[in-house]
């Protein structure tokens, strides 16, 4: 006897063909709304009074071409930041986030410091912490404390970003059922590897779109670092800016970080569509 897949019938034919009909036809009604939409949008702003005075100001093509190799060139110090600050802000996050969730009483103290830390740095300002650490820190003067500006500024963003870090994945952790925790110790594992091998993945994995949202936040907020004086793309665009009596250069550092976030937006996405494909929601 062959093993063969059982032939669709007529019925479930005639379905697959209506589903790829209507999605055809909601793609196309989805792009003729869009182009419609749009088309009007550029209408409208090309005819205003003013167009040609913004135009010069934010969209000459001549200025962008020429702030272009400076921004893209600083710009390069906005991708260094990011990725130091992401394994930063997940370690710490990570740290925090275990601490929180152990119940040991030995470390109500620690505990308690982990709380404050959240609470204190998710209810500040990035823009707050940014300055005080780098304006704050140097003038401490005191031996073996950073004065590179890169790196108070890693030390900035990794304060204030592992707050929210942290309480996404203790949410995450906290959304595993406590079934988990149980199956783990009844195998045999010990609280930390049921932690570790049980709880972390999952919670990890549930997790993931959320994290990515905080992480293309944390790609655009690394402009933050110019109120310090470290010459990143938008300060770059800033100088030019007050240089020549443009806005152009702007526009052109603002492509750099829509190119820059787009490919997470879009990862944070698919991932959220996954999960709740998995979890019976779509």
């Amino acid at each position: 006897m062959t093993s063969g897949a059982t032939p669709l019938s007529e019925r479930q034919l005639e379905r697959q063909r209506y589903r790829r009909r209507r999605t055809r036809t909601r793609a196309a009604i989805a792009a003729i709304s869009t182009v419609v939409v749009l088309g009007v949008v550029i209408a409208v702003v090309i005819s205003s009074p003013g167009w040609d005075r913004v135009h010069a100001t934010f969209f000459d093509w001549d200025d962008a071409m020429g702030s272009f190799p400076d921004v893209a060139r600083s710009f390069w110090l906005n991708i260094r930041l990011f990725l130091v600050v992401e394994v930063f802000v997940l370690v710490l996050g990570l740290v925090v986030a275990i601490i929180r969730v152990i119940p040991s009483p030995a470390l109500a103290p620690i505990k308690l410091v982990a709380v404050l830390y959240t609470d204190i740095f998710r209810g500040t300002p990035t823009l707050l912490i940014v300055l005080l650490v780098g304006f704050g820190i140097p003038a401490l003067e005191l031996s073996g404390l950073p004065t590179s500006l890169f790196w108070l500024g890693v030390i900035a963003l990794t304060l204030s970003y592992g707050a929210y870090i942290a309480e996404v994945i203790r949410a995450g952790i906290l959304s595993v059922h406590p079934s988990q925790w149980a199956s783990g110790r009844a195998i045999g594992l010990s609280y930390g590897k049921t932690l570790r091998h049980v709880i972390l993945p999952q919670a990890l994995r549930r997790v993931a779109p959320p994290l990515l949202n905080d992480f293309v936040s944390l790609q655009k907020d690394t402009a933050l670092l110019s109120t310090i004086g470290l010459v990143e793309s938008l300060r770059a665009a800033q100088v030019i800016s007050g240089r020549d009596f443009v806005f152009t250069p702007y526009v052109v550092a603002a492509c750099f970080f829509i190119v820059a976030t787009i490919p997470l937006a879009r990862l944070t996405d698919y991932l959220t569509v996954r999960s709740m494909r998995r979890d019976g929601g779509l």
